[in-house]
Order: structure tokens, then C-alpha cells, then sequence
């Protein structure tokens, strides 16, 4: 095991530190951390001109001896000595690690079941289903005939399990796989040496979330009216979009438009030569030709479909449209283009007119109080910045993010990003899947690659955008963007 002692000179001080190369980087900067207070965020540790990364060491070639500077200051808050010794982290077990750091578990590869892993990792960054799940009575079953209770109810004790886990930081999800290949034994096929046949996670992700609909709808509280739409499961109210469409014949005037409302787990993102971005990918889907008979002329003709969202869910799940079948090599061939998609989405342009008006008043008091934001922190900068900070860590009082009567909607159009299930490689059939999820409790982000799971940047979560081999966005799940309340305003009850 490469372990080198080295020196590490920070200012003034200086530190003798045993360096084992063989674990991340990041592990090495928590060290750090635990020695002079600088946040892992903060720090910049070079040798020969080098920088060292969060996730490689790369060409930062460590020998005994090397003289390692690290600069960076600590926060306000981190200068008081530490009541309790630092224990340091080659000294931890790998749970330990975990745990200092605060991650989730991880869960072990079974066998080309990344696919899996990845989708279990993101949607467990939905507190609303965490919640659902755990109110789901009954005890889990491998019944063939009833896939939707089995998949909802070994879901649920996979999450706990993963909460509780204790003795290692990662844990080998048999029951669910195996209740996945009874309820989609598609999912269960296996290549001539016999390992499972890598899957579209995309396909996992949807199947999933539709068995999920076991989940009963929640119940207004009482004295509030009843949902609107009428959902009758959980899943439809926090992960459906409503949309209402307009279909016209271009090529006569007097065959009536016809009109009609369609619900949608996800949104599409089409990916064609002019699309850069993701909000122009999504409205190209909302305006779109289509070839079909007309009654009215008695033939094919061509058709505009015109699509607006009338309803947006709490939780915006968005399909970066990559793969397309090649007839000649009989694979689905991936995009590879890079596509810019934001940390903070803004839904409104994709919206119907009354849906627009009625986000109005939510973000009407979100530019207040954004205004109120930036005044405060412009007259005294660093004083405020610090009290945002703080207020970070506390549990605050929010706005209810969906519309009074309609429980799981999202009432401003804003989303904020919560989980990125990513692509490597050329195929859907092949490759690996990874999931990068936001903390549920600091908004730092995490990497589920499987059983290894550490810390990333939110610059590195941006470049997941495509454009070469590396992982590449596939699925995207945006959440509420919340609305702290100032002490002076009354308190109200979240959905």
C-alpha cells in the first residue's frame, strides 16, 4: 500500500502527515481539515505547481519526504479548539469514514446492476417519498402476482437498511434486484457467459416509479379542500406533469383542432443540432410535427402538435433524449453533444397561460425576497454572509411549495437540482451508470458510484454535461426551490 510521510507547511505551521495514496484525495484534505479547520471546499494544496483534485491524485506524485503547501483560511466559526481529539482518518475504518463525512451507503454491484443502484440512489433524495414509503404498512413479499406491492415494499426496507447500516458503508440490494427480475424479467437477461445483460437505466427508472403507484395519494389536511386532479396515488400528485396539447392539420383549414390533457412522468429533452441548452431541448418537444391520417382528407397529412403544461409536479424528472437506434449495428447509439442544463430551473415558459398566472403571487414573493437578500448582504457583506451561512445548518420555517388543493404541485415554477443519474459509454446496452445526489441535510453533493461513495463539487455536477466520454447527464430530477419565512411572518403548515 503506498503510504508516504510527508510535510505539510500552512502558513506558519507546519504538520507531519502519513499520506496513503491508495485512497481518494479527498479523504487526505479531511485530514487536513481535522488538523487546521480549513473546509475541504476551501483548501488548495499544491506540490511542484501541482493542485491536487478531490477525486485523483493524477500528477501530484507524492514521495517520503515531500514538502506539500496547502493554503486556505478557516471560517469564523471553525476557530475554537476542538473539545474532542481528532481521530485521523487513515486511523478509521471504512464505515468510520463514512460517517465522519457524513455520506449514505453505498451499494454493491451484483452484476452489471449499476443501472439499478444509480436510480435507487436519486430518488431517494425525495423526503416526501422517504416518508411515503415508511407509512406503507405491510411485510415484504416475492409475489409474483402483485409486482407493485412487492417492488414498493422492498424499496422501502432497502432504504432503511441503508440508513441504519452500520457495520459496513455499503450493502448488497439482493432482494430488490430479484423482485425487479420477477416484476420485469426482461431485466433478469443474461449474455452468453452467463453475467446479467447491462439495461437503460432510464427504462429502470420508469418501471420503478410506476410500481410505485401502490403508494397511496396523500389526504388534504383537514378542513382544506380536496386535490383538484384527483390523483389517487402519491407518485401522481409529487411526479406527474399535466399537459395540454392542441393538434391541428396544416394542410386544411376547416378540419377542426382537436384538443386533449395528457399526464407525464418525465419530460423529454430532444437533442438535435441547433439545442444547446436544456430549456430549448424541452420546448422543441412542445411543438412538434406528426404524420397521420386525416378524416378529412382521406389521407396522410401533416400535423402540429402544440403542447403547453397546465400542472407541474413538486419533483421534475427530465430524459436527456441520447440514445437512437442504429438499424445497420442494431444497437442504440448514444448522443454524445453537449447539452447545459442548470443548477436552478425555472419551468414558467413551459407552461399554458393560466398556469402562468397562477405562479404569479409565489414568485412574486420570490423576487422580494431575493431583493431584500442582496440589499442586506450589500450593506454589510461579510457580516451577512456569515449569518446566511449559519442559518444553513438550522431547520427554518418555509412557504408551502404546492397550490392549496392540489397537494405534490409546484406552485412557482422554480426547481432546484437534486440528482444527476449519469452515462459512460456508446451504448444503452453497455457502459456504466452513476448517480450524483445532493445531501439532503448541507446541499453539498455526493458521487453513488456503486459501493464508493465521497464528496464532490457542484462545478464538477456541471460538467456532466456531455460532449466526450466521460459521464454524461441522462436523467435529471429537479425539486421545489423553497422559500425561507422572515420571523415576522406567520407561520404556516407545509404540504
Amino acid at each position: 500500500m503506498p503510504a508516504y510521510k510527508v510535510k505539510v507547511k500552512w502558513g506558519k505551521e507546519m504538520f507531519n502527515i502519513d499520506v496513503d495514496t491508495d485512497e481518494e484525495p479527498l479523504l487526505f484534505k479531511a485530514q487536513l481539515y481535522e488538523l487546521t479547520g480549513v473546509q475541504t471546499g476551501r483548501q488548495k494544496v499544491m506540490l511542484k505547481g501541482v493542485t491536487l483534485r478531490d477525486d485523483e491524485w493524477d500528477k501530484f506524485k507524492v514521495s517520503n519526504g515531500s514538502m506539500i503547501l496547502m493554503m486556505g483560511s478557516k471560517e469564523e466559526d471553525s476557530m475554537k479548539e476542538p473539545t474532542v481529539k481528532p481521530k485521523f482518518v487513515e486511523d478509521m475504518n471504512e464505515s468510520e469514514r463514512a460517517v465522519s463525512l457524513n455520506l449514505p451507503a453505498g451499494l454493491n454491484n451484483l452484476g452489471n446492476t449499476c443501472y439499478m443502484n444509480a436510480v435507487i440512489q436519486c430518488l431517494k433524495t425525495v423526503p416526501e417519498l422517504r416518508r411515503a414509503l415508511k407509512n406503507h404498512k405491510g411485510a415484504m413479499s416475492l409475489d409474483a402476482s402483485s409486482p407493485s406491492q412487492s417492488i414498493t415494499m422492498s424499496l422501502r426496507d432497502l432504504y432503511e437498511c441503508m440508513d441504519n447500516i452500520k457495520v459496513s458503508p455499503s450493502l448488497s440490494p439482493f432482494i430488490m434486484l430479484q423482485v425487479l427480475h420477477t416484476a420485469f424479467p426482461r431485466f433478469a437477461d443474461k449474455a452468453d457467459d452467463g453475467h446479467y445483460m447491462q439495461q437503460d437505466a432510464n427504462e429502470c427508472w420508469t418501471e420503478l416509479v410506476r410500481m410505485l403507484k401502490a403508494l397511496s395519494a396523500e389526504k388534504p389536511a383537514e378542513g382544506q379542500e380536496t386535490d383538484k386532479q384527483k390523483f389517487s396515488s402519491f407518485i401522481e400528485q409529487y411526479f406527474y406533469s399535466v399537459m395540454d396539447s392542441e393538434l391541428k392539420c396544416a394542410e386544411s383549414d376547416i378540419e377542426p383542432v382537436t384538443k386533449s390533457t395528457e399526464s407525464f412522468q418525465q419530460l423529454s429533452c430532444y437533442i438535435t443540432t441547433d439545442v444547446k441548452y436544456m430549456l430549448s431541448g424541452l420546448k422543441n418537444k412542445l411543438k412538434e410535427e406528426i404524420i397521420k391520417k386525416s378524416p378529412t382528407l382521406d389521407r396522410d397529412a401533416t400535423y402540429i402538435k402544440t403542447s403547453k403544461v397546465c400542472r407541474l409536479p413538486a419533483y421534475l424528472t427530465v430524459q436527456f433524449v441520447r440514445f437512437y437506434y442504429k438499424e445497420k449495428e442494431r444497437i442504440n447509439a448514444k448522443i454524445l453533444k453537449d447539452i447545459k442544463f442548470p443548477i436552478e430551473f425555472d419551468a414558467y415558459e413551459l407552461c399554458t397561460t393560466e398556469l402562468q398566472e397562477k405562479l404569479a403571487p409565489m414568485r412574486e414573493k420570490f423576487k422580494v425576497a431575493e431583493e431584500k437578500q442582496a440589499f442586506e448582504v450589500k450593506k454589510d457583506d461579510k457580516k451577512k454572509m456569515l449569518e446566511l451561512q449559519k442559518s444553513g445548518d438550522k431547520e427554518v420555517e418555509t412557504y408551502p411549495y404546492s397550490f392549496d388543493g392540489d397537494i405534490g404541485s409546484n406552485n412557482s415554477g422554480l426547481y432546484t437540482l437534486q440528482a444527476v443519474l449519469t452515462h459512460k459509454g456508446r451504448t444503452s446496452s453497455s457502459g456504466h451508470y452513476v448517480a450524483w445526489v445532493k445531501h439532503p441535510s448541507n446541499g453539498s453533493w455526493i458521487k453513488c458510484d456503486d459501493d464508493t461513495v465521497h464528496p464532490i463539487s457542484e462545478e464538477e455536477v456541471l460538467k456532466l454535461s456531455g460532449g466526450g466520454d466521460w459521464h454524461t447527464a441522462y436523467l435529471l430530477l429537479y425539486g421545489p426551490k423553497k422559500l425561507e419565512k422572515t420571523p415576522e411572518e406567520p407561520m404556516a403548515t407545509s404540504p
